[in-house]
């Protein structure tokens, strides 16, 4: 069967010679352009000169529609668009900043999905990370689409569904690097790199319009742990036919040179192991980074030390990965933490997560001496692995302080070199450049400020300053493979989670939450008898967060009388209409309190009818 046979068959969508391992992607509705020939694991055949860059002719229009993650860090989503075809690449969370109190996590506004979910033909996901699965079940619970990553990502993925009880609900797909995912008039290849996690892709995304390629998260390691560098050959095959439009990671956009290979912390642990001696080591990690999990399970087995693990999210991880393949450990090498106390102290490694502060996290506790299975003591050797993520770096002192004064010796410094990035420095990011040669760069996850280190770079390889978009969420980029443009915008923003509520905590409840903290709150309770519009009790005023009553007697009794005057003053009309009733009490006693205190607590007056 010929490629032109399939295009006169199935002008609509797609066709998969399951004989030949061939795919076809054609655009719908179109007529006199030959189909692109997918031949196996998805390489595009050439077709002459790349039709993206050197043709004039214009072809369907296809639209990228970020969601998340862009002037932020997290919550990433984009959505990807062509005629009635949709799919959404990553569906990440972000967590809640200072002023967001008492929000549990952030994950992007789905409004526009919900409204096309007729159009969506899949999620595809990049890596298995917070920032890039977090809101995934959020999502899933308003629209139904298969789901697709690697081994390790759908994995992880299982977990997050089980938490929400709906693992039977969701259609889980795996899929091996250079393999093909069709999305209607779009072809989604899934493409390997490297990156903190195992099972990380990047992806080339082949549309009617020419070739989109989106790196995910990714750094460039030729000596990685899982034995499988990126796969540059295929970017570099991928540039040789023509990439339309190139989106990369901008995390470390403002870092020079080039991220060092995972392998250094290896060569660290070497050393910090020997420096522990006859002590109890304590790593301290993130719990998705399973290559650093593995190194320190090979220096643990090389010095006849057994491994135990604490913190929720870290046994959640290495449990997957064991059941994937993705770890390997020696036979009785990890033991139970309620069978550490059967060791001495040199022959035992415990793995932990609390690398960032978290309140609520196991090594957190141990510092705070909290912690039911570990007490921190002076035979203790402790390795933060990580580096504070911006914002928690007062945390992590806290921690630190609190576990060198039970007479620990704690590692954290970076001149020990216990921790590399998963992303890409400046370096890297040109050689993806000079790999893929886009017509178009979009720099993708990071915050302003890299995003816009991430377009220098561009434009110092070359790339002219028209071509390189910097967008916000919610923008719709089109490109009909001649040009590409921002043309219009959709509903995006975050939406709180908080406990079982999605939504429901908005920028008021925020505001009053703050204003509550700040400033505290005051209640007025007045009873009225409505029949005879008499004031039978009260005022009372009750304070919380303000001041201490019984320090405070003379400025709360002074109050009480400004209240009563207040209500003396009222008219029969005034008690009968509670609204304007409590707006006058609001504002007289608001009034009272700043001029004594400088100070504006929330006031609330309540009207009891007797």
């Amino acid at each position: 069967m010929n490629s032109q046979n399939n295009h006169n068959k199935n002008p609509q969508g797609h066709r998969v010679d399951t004989e030949r391992k061939r795919y076809t992607v054609q655009r719908s509705g179109y007529k006199g352009r030959p189909a692109q020939k997918h031949y196996q694991g998805g390489h595009p055949a050439p077709q002459g000169k790349p039709q993206n860059q050197n043709s004039a002719q214009r072809h369907t229009p296809v639209r990228i529609i970020p969601l998340g993650g862009l002037n932020e860090i997290g919550k990433n989503m984009t959505v990807f668009e062509c005629s009635n075809d949709m799919f959404i690449l990553d569906c990440g969370l972000a967590f809640p900043d200072a002023d967001m109190p008492g929000v549990d996590i952030v994950i992007p506004d789905f409004t526009y999905v919900e409204r096309n979910r007729d159009k969506l033909r899949g999620i595809v996901i990049t890596h298995g990370h917070e920032d890039h699965i977090g809101g995934l079940a959020y999502l899933l619970k308003k629209v139904n689409a298969p789901v697709y990553g690697s081994g390790m990502t759908i994995g992880l993925i299982k977990h997050k569904l089980e938490e929400h009880d709906m693992l039977n609900k969701v259609e889980l797909h795996v899929v091996e690097p250079r393999k093909t995912i069709r999305m209607g008039c779009m072809a989604v290849e899934f493409i390997k790199v490297n990156h903190s996690i195992p099972g990380s892709y990047g992806m080339a995304i082949h549309t009617p319009a020419g070739v989109l390629v989106h790196t995910g998260d990714f750094k460039v390691d030729f000596s990685p742990i899982d034995g499988g560098p990126i796969d540059l050959a295929r970017f570099g095959e991928l540039g040789n036919r023509g990439v339309l439009a190139l989106m990369a990671d901008s995390t470390n956009a403002e870092r020079p040179g080039y991220t060092q290979s995972e392998r250094k912390v290896g060569e660290s642990f070497e050393r910090l192991f020997a420096k522990a001696g006859n002590r109890r080591i304590i790593i301290a990690t993130f719990s998705s980074n399973i290559h650093r999990v593995q190194q320190i399970v090979n220096m643990a087995s090389k010095n006849n030390r057994k491994v135990a693990v604490l913190g929720r999210s870290m046994v959640n991880v290495i449990a997957t990965a064991l059941e994937l393949g993705y770890l390997d450990v020696p036979k009785n090498t990890i033991i139970d933490i309620e069978d550490v106390n059967q060791y001495p102290p040199e022959q035992i490694v415990l793995i932990t997560t609390g690398s960032q502060g978290e309140p609520m996290s196991a090594l957190t506790r141990m510092a705070m001496h909290d912690h039911k299975k570990v007490n921190i003591t002076p035979l203790d050797f402790i390795i933060i692995s990580a580096t504070p993520i911006p914002g928690n770096e007062k945390h992590v002192t806290n921690v630190v302080n609190e576990l060198l004064k039970s007479g620990a010796e704690v590692i954290y410094e970076s001149m020990y070199e216990v921790h590399v990035s998963g992303h890409a420095c400046q370096e890297e990011l040109k050689l993806i450049l000079a790999l893929t040669k886009p017509k178009y760069y979009i720099p993708m996850h990071g915050e302003y400020k890299h995003l816009i280190k991430n377009r220098q770079l561009a434009i110092e390889m070359g790339i002219p300053k028209e071509n390189v978009l910097l967008a916000s969420i919610g923008n719709v980029i089109e490109t009909d493979g001649n040009k590409l443009q921002i043309v219009s915008q959709v509903p995006a923003g975050r939406i709180l989670v908080d406990g079982l509520g999605v939504g429901d905590v908005g920028s008021i409840v925020l505001r009053d939450r703050k204003h509550l903290a700040e400033d505290g709150l005051i209640i007025i309770v007045v009873g009225i008898n409505r029949e005879m519009n008499e004031i039978v009790s009260g005022p009372d005023i009750i304070s919380r967060g303000f001041v201490y009553v019984r320090e405070a007697d003379e400025l709360m009794t002074e109050a009480r009388q400004r209240m009563c005057h207040t209500l003396a003053d009222c008219s029969i009309y005034e008690l009968r209409e509670w609204t304007s009733l409590k707006a006058k009490l609001r504002d007289a006693l608001s009034e009272y309190i700043f001029e004594k205190t400088k100070r504006s607590p929330m006031i609330l007056p309540i009207i009891m009818e007797v």
